[in-house]
């Protein structure tokens, strides 16, 4: 359980570091992003996060950190599956933005575990 939970830890680390490549190397091949959320009078949908465009924005500089602040709620784990259910707090420095529950689904591959897929919840209040 705490290699996956370094795994999850190590991806926020390097976002928080703005190091595009230490997020990159706790991917799968072929990783997936979803979000989930609406913009006001809209319809709650599905979008599809490209994962260059997500690292090529980590990697680029920008005047306060990306903190994503996440909790371990749940671990499981089944062979080389591993499922992480997290709330999480976003700040843009010191500044709260949005919050939410991120969903990891990791699978166990010969260099460890990587994140396969990860969807999110966003919403600027009722967090927790």
């Amino acid at each position: 359980m705490e290699s996956v939970k370094q795994t999850v830890t190590a991806f926020f680390d390097g976002m928080r570091r703005g190091d595009s490549t230490a997020v990159r190397r706790t991917l799968a091949p072929g990783a997936v992003f979803h979000g989930i959320g609406s913009k006001p009078g809209q319809p709650v949908g599905l979008q599809t996060e490209s994962i260059n465009g997500f690292l090529k924005a980590v990697g680029t500089p920008h005047a306060d950190v990306w903190d994503e602040r996440v909790q371990f709620d749940q671990v499981l784990i089944d062979a080389n599956l591993a499922s992480v259910w997290a709330p999480y707090e976003f700040y843009l420095g010191s500044k709260f933005s949005h919050c939410g529950y991120d969903s990891f689904q990791l699978v166990k591959l010969a260099e460890g575990w990587k994140i396969a897929h990860i969807i999110d919840t966003r919403r600027k209040e009722k967090c927790r």
